[in-house]
């Protein structure tokens, strides 16, 4: 199997190219979106400082029917809506293999990753290139080459730092909480975190252990 992660860029004319580009300091990330007859129902994140000002935005704009704030807080702020266009989707239903969410959207251009077997991927790069989008593919991993690229122990270490926010800017977890969630000192924890960050960052950016 191929682990690959692009970045694409939107057309123009879809809400969240418009708005990221207009926020370009702010992130969106789409957390999950179904198709709805000629609309979507999305469920999405800012982050950005003053994060309701752009969800309020969000909500004014032509193509948003309507929007649900779930949270906002200082730097983040979760909201439902209904979008009345399909723009993005149009991509993602011309292609056998769905990009995985959640989708990153920054200054108009998205970041996804997908799973996919090597005819797959093949197929997926080439309706990438037939859609006329400009794309650049960001890392490329072979899954089946690196299965024991982490120890039990670092994988789940590594998991539960990601899970409870550990990796997040600002983090939403410390160092002592993923410790304690492990039933290990802090110096254990550290010291698995950044040796099992060490190998997946180089096998994903420099393609090797």
């Amino acid at each position: 199997m191929i682990r690959a992660r692009f970045r694409m860029a939107l057309p123009a004319d879809i809400w969240v190219a418009e708005l990221s580009t207009a926020f370009p300091a702010a992130t969106f990330r789409l957390l999950t979106g179904v198709p709805t007859g000629d609309g979507a129902l999305e469920l999405g994140e800012v982050v950005a400082d003053e994060p309701g000002r752009i969800v309020d935005a969000i909500r004014a704009h032509p193509d948003i029917r309507s929007l649900d704030r779930l949270h906002t807080d200082d730097r983040r702020a979760i909201a439902q809506y209904e979008v009345g266009e399909q723009g993005l989707y149009e991509f993602l239903r011309g292609s056998s293999l769905p990009p995985e969410f959640p989708l990153t959207v920054d200054n108009g251009a998205m970041e996804f990753g997908l799973t996919a077997s090597r005819e797959q991927f093949d197929a997926f790069g080439d309706a990438l290139d037939d859609s006329g989008l400009s794309y650049e593919l960001l890392s490329l991993v072979h899954t089946d080459d690196d299965a024991d690229l982490l120890t039990d122990r670092q994988r789940e270490c590594l998991t539960v730092a990601l899970r409870r926010g550990y990796f997040e800017v600002p983090r939403d977890c410390t160092l002592a909480a993923v410790a304690e969630a492990l039933g290990v000192d802090k110096s254990t924890a550290s010291e698995t975190i950044r040796r099992g960050a060490a190998r997946v960052l180089k096998q994903h950016l420099l393609g090797g252990n």
